[in-house]
């Protein structure tokens, strides 16, 4: 199966309002791939439907060689997410919060033993496994999260804005813990951001994302023009005006709750 993500006029309306619009994408095995908009461009509302916690309105989607609507429950036990608002237990130690996780997909054992130590290195928190995550710092907290969405071996993984708000230093311990999972674990990441240069880094390939559609989709150094940065290229195509949040707000209430249906 040569694709993670696959998706067919895809398309998701609130209304009047069409925040995805017959969006057709494909996403290799093992790419790390980085999705780009300005506020409302249907980032969000994409996401939220490739994860299951948005049905479509029409079109199709398959996550793993799996369709969305029709077999949502494979596509979950397929897919790891760490979200952009921060859903760790503080009272717990990091490995009591991957122990859970574990128990949630249906880890037992030594299996799941080895699983929480492998994704604690990889995130190279494992000799702070045993403090309480309310004495991390907001980096190691992120670093967590990329550790619990990895533990059940996901074939995809859905990073929403991971460094948002961290310091220099921090990004890039984060950006080395991405490369270091997609290298040695094959895990293909589809990554949100809007730091520009952080899908510059890190991605393969780039999806520029504008009143729902994709406006551009290539190798970030394929898509600048000389003597340009992939920036001017996201301002080129999407204008410089500030965007309304009004589709995105909406789906970031539904996501949580959809996901615990």
């Amino acid at each position: 199966m040569e694709y993670a993500i696959e998706t067919e006029k895809l398309t998701k309306k609130y209304g009047e309002l069409t925040a995805v619009d017959g969006l057709d994408l494909r996403i290799k095995r093992g790419e790390i791939f980085g999705l780009l908009g300005p506020n409302g461009a249907g980032k969000t509302t994409l996401i939220s439907m490739l994860c299951t916690m948005l049905e479509p309105t029409s079109g199709k989607a398959r996550v793993n060689g799996f369709d969305v609507e029709t077999q949502a429950s494979e596509v979950r036990k397929s897919i790891g997410i760490v979200f952009q608002d921060p859903s760790l237990d503080d009272e717990l130690t990091a490995w009591e919060n991957l122990d859970i996780h574990g128990e949630l997909y249906g880890m037992r054992g030594g299996a799941k033993q080895k699983a929480i130590e492998n994704a604690l290195q990889i995130v190279e928190l494992y000799d702070k496994k045993d403090e309480l995550v309310k004495h991390y710092s907001g980096g190691m907290k992120r670093r967590l999260e990329i550790a619990r969405g990895l533990m059940h071996a996901p074939a995809v993984l859905f990073l929403d804005e991971p460094t948002i708000g961290l310091d220099p230093q921090t990004r890039r311990h984060i950006w080395d813990s991405v490369r270091k999972m997609n290298r040695e674990k094959g895990v293909t990441v589809i990554l949100t951001t809007h730091y520009i240069d952080e899908a510059d880094v890190l991605c393969g390939r780039v999806g520029i994302v504008d009143h729902g559609k994709i406006v551009a989709c290539d190798a970030p150094s394929k898509l600048k023009t000389k003597g340009e940065s992939l920036e001017d290229v996201f301002l080129r195509l999407t204008g410089s005006d500030i965007r309304e949040e009004k589709a995105s707000n909406q789906t970031m209430r539904l996501r949580m709750r959809a996901w615990n249906r």
